[in-house]
């Protein structure tokens, strides 16, 4: 059984024996809605984290995908001092509970990549406030998430410890494959209208679903279900996405220069979401290669890492955790 305390900023959602972390809400604040958050404490009780791996998922921010993959980051932990919070992205998440449509397309602003910024700060902020300058954190972002994560080292890198990027879309994620092939979808009207879909999916058997995914495991396929079941969820996912293809343009090189040192990547063999944007990340560190620290991943490895994929990816985050003197 987890240790049951968490940190003040949470608040606890529900308690379960059966799972090694902490079910947990971030409260509204600052005119940002509540978020699903996921706490590993320490393995030691009644220490201050060494370490607080503070993940940041893809889209949908539907923090649910990943406990297989932080969990076993967790496991590896020798030291008993590593602790873990994942946040989801404002507005994804079923598990805070629904909003109704009406409310919400006066509100899609809220799902933009800058009010994404900004809660991924106040998580930051309060980790940073509560344990000190004593503790590592170390950011890790999925896909859009890598984005984000690397706002948060731009306007707070004296803080950060290091970054791990994994499936990075950080340039121009509308000109890649499937940007060309979906961004059309994300704009307006589509994210109402496909929204509308959780309406008729209710009547659809599970066993159904289970078919149209037939490598998903049933715990996966039951997080997809409760998303695609949330009209809210829906939109809020597909109007960040829209934002997303607008305004992730031109790679920020000027970061990756100045920050070199604290940053790693994880890039698929083949990524129709990244594709021609790796080798603009890589051009960065052309001058001297040997700073870079980028791992290319076995070509059975998609940039859905989490459905079937965690366990490989957190045996390379712990790594880097460990070469990186973090744990």
């Amino acid at each position: 059984m987890p240790d049951t305390s968490l940190p003040p900023f949470l608040e606890s959602l529900s308690l379960d024996s059966s799972v090694p972390y902490l079910n947990a809400l971030f409260p509204a604040s600052n005119d940002i809605p509540p978020v699903h958050v996921h706490w590993w404490p320490c393995k030691q009780t009644g220490v201050t984290p060494s370490t607080v791996f503070l993940f940041i998922p893809g889209n949908p921010g539907v923090i649910d995908f990943y406990p297989p993959f932080l969990t076993a980051i967790h496991s590896k932990d020798k030291s008993g001092t590593l602790a873990i919070l994942s946040h989801s992205h404002v507005g994804h998440d079923p598990a805070v509970g629904a909003r109704d449509l009406s409310a919400t397309s006066r509100t899609s602003f809220i799902y933009a990549l800058s009010f994404q910024i900004r809660n991924a700060l106040r998580v930051f902020d309060s980790l940073s406030t509560c344990f000190g300058i004593n503790t590592h954190i170390v950011i890790a972002g999925h896909s859009v998430g890598s984005w984000v994560a690397l706002q948060v080292l731009k306007l707070r890198s004296a803080a950060v410890s290091g970054v791990f990027l994994l499936f990075p879309t950080i340039t121009n994620i509308a000109r890649t494959p499937n940007g060309q092939l979906l961004s059309r979808f994300f704009r307006p009207p589509f994210p109402r209208a496909a929204s509308q879909v959780a309406r008729v999916l209710r009547f659809v058997p599970l066993t159904i679903i289970c078919r149209l995914f037939p490598k998903y495991p049933v715990a996966q396929v039951m997080v997809l279900r409760s998303f695609l079941l949330s009209p809210s969820s829906i939109f809020a996912a597909m109007t960040m996405a829209h934002d997303e293809m607008l305004n992730i343009r031109e790679l920020d090189t000027a970061i990756l220069d100045k920050y070199q040192h604290q940053i790693w990547f994880y890039f698929a063999e083949k990524d129709d979401w990244v594709e021609q944007g790796r080798e603009k990340i890589l051009q960065v560190f052309r001058a001297d290669p040997s700073t870079v620290r980028v791992v290319h991943g076995h070509r059975d490895i998609p940039h859905a890492f989490c459905i079937n994929h965690g366990e490989e990816l957190a045996a390379q985050c712990y790594e880097w955790l460990v070469s990186g003197g973090f744990v």
